[in-house]
């Protein structure tokens, strides 16, 4: 193997168990994620607002953007229910370049993912803790998840990733709406595989391994990201799982 070991990195829930989320925050998951699905179905009368900026490096300037976030959403909170965005990874098409915060924790430093992985965390758990707010993120590492599975009301899958086949068979499983971006050629067939049953390997919270289903991500909406010159179109619509496991 060509590859260098260079050390062992903490498994999820070493991390989560170092730095859990509160009770009283645990306690109101739940209720938030129904409300998330109830509005995808159009159950609700309201409508999900996913917003943020596409890089969140600087905890700090991210803690001050949700916090001012957070009194806007309790004033639109009757129509619009905002989820922030938290992206701690950056896709890189060439695979050069800063990489987001699970990488560089220190865009001045190396890359040093052991720093980074808890780098993720703290974030995303102190946007929860002092906003109140559940945030979404980027699977731009299909194994990483696992961290922030607590955490997190939305999880995209951007048009990089979407042609990956790991990454359709985790969102077929994972317990939150998941986003799917039309791959860069624009075709929609490719994201809508991911609403489907899998099975897979799987790795558990304690790091063993086991031969896992997932039970299909439905009903499912693509993203729908249209191509024009000069044009960029937001998102619109995601997918929510059947139910949460």
């Amino acid at each position: 193997m060509t590859m260098t070991f260079k050390r062992r990195l903490p498994i999820p829930m070493e991390i989560r168990e170092e730095m859990p989320l509160s009770a009283d925050m645990a306690a109101r998951k739940p209720a938030f994620d129904a409300e998330v699905a109830a509005i995808i179905r159009g159950e609700s009368p309201r409508r999900l607002l996913v917003i943020g900026p596409c890089s969140a490096d600087r905890e700090d300037s991210v803690l001050d953007y949700v916090t001012r976030l957070a009194k806007l959403a309790d004033e639109v909170k009757d129509k619009l229910l905002v989820v922030p965005r938290v992206y701690t990874n950056k896709p890189r098409t060439r695979g050069t370049g800063y990489k987001g915060l699970l990488h560089n924790p220190d865009p001045e430093a190396p890359a040093d993912l052991l720093e980074g992985v808890k780098a993720i965390r703290r974030m995303h758990l102190r946007v929860v803790e002092e906003t109140g707010m559940f945030t979404a993120d980027e699977m731009l590492y299909p194994a990483n998840f696992q961290y922030l599975i607590d955490l997190l009301a939305y999880v995209a899958v951007g048009a990089r990733s979407v042609e990956n086949q790991e990454h359709r068979l985790v969102a077929s499983g994972v317990p939150m709406p998941v986003g799917m971006k039309n791959p860069t050629g624009g075709d929609l067939h490719l994201p809508q595989l991911g609403g489907r049953y899998h099975r897979k390997p799987a790795g558990t919270r304690r790091a063993s391994r086991l031969c896992g289903a997932g039970r299909g991500n439905v009903p499912q909406l693509p993203l729908r990201v249209p191509r024009a010159p000069g044009r960029q179109v937001r998102p619109r619509e995601v997918r929510v799982p059947r139910r949460r496991y």
